[in-house]
């Protein structure tokens, strides 16, 4: 029988896969003078749901990360472990497409000189380094401080992401939604609402899922170091 958790992340992939179809084949393109490659920009519909996702995972992590550093709860503990890699999955699904839409649309996959690609890059990095490192490290209090330091100071790249092309605006298009700048005609605005959503469904299914997969491993941990304790 399917847990809560299942269930979200599976109503989170049927409306994620929901989205990818329908930006390919529904939704409008936009205007040819706008864009070099209107056609590219359909992967939009993928690449900022996949971008907001990233975000959320990191203000999971930002919060399990100051739980635990601070209180001391297990489930902060387990609820960085899942942000880390919900943050990691996301951010690597943004960066790959939105390097297939710089490479149409900029002739280049990469613009190093552009502030929101980077700190964005270095979001998903941070969250590499804490699975990498949790995993070649034995788990104690101070490796989880050393790692929940990091989940804690890296959520400022957060902010200055989402305000990168507000303040440094080189390639990156400037946010559609919230400003009085950006507008979508309604088609597109279902799509991508359908998009975040579908994400945030995902995020939530698998963080859940994780931080019950984590709790279980603590457990077989546990039972594994009463076993050794009594057979010597």
């Amino acid at each position: 029988m399917a847990t809560k958790s299942q269930v979200i992340s599976l109503a989170g992939l049927a409306g994620a896969s929901a989205t990818l179809l329908l930006g390919l084949t529904w939704a409008p393109s936009v205007s040819i003078e706008a864009f070099e490659a209107p056609n590219a920009q359909r992967i939009f519909y993928w690449h900022v749901p996949s971008a907001w996702a990233a975000m959320l995972a990191f203000s999971f992590l930002f919060l399990g990360s100051s739980v635990w550093f601070f209180k001391r709860k297990e489930w902060g503990w387990r609820l960085h472990i899942a942000s880390s890699e919900a943050g990691l999955a996301t951010g690597l699904m943004c960066v790959w497409s939105g390097c297939i839409w710089g490479s149409a649309e900029w002739k280049v996959p990469w613009d190093w000189t552009d502030i929101r690609l980077n700190t964005f890059a270095m979001l998903t990095l941070l969250a590499l380094f804490l699975i990498l490192g949790r995993r070649g490290q034995p788990d104690g209090v101070e490796s989880r401080d050393t790692f929940a330091t990091f989940g804690m100071y890296g959520f400022v790249l957060v902010p200055l992401t989402y305000i990168a092309t507000r303040l440094w605006q080189i390639r990156h298009p400037g946010p559609v939604i919230g400003t009085s700048e950006g507008s979508l005609n309604s088609d597109m605005f279902i799509v991508l609402m359908i998009g975040a959503l579908s994400f945030t469904l995902l995020v939530i299914g698998h963080v859940l899922s994780s931080m019950h997969l984590a709790e279980l491993e603590m457990r077989l941990e546990e039972l594994q170091i009463q076993y050794e304790e009594r057979i010597q």
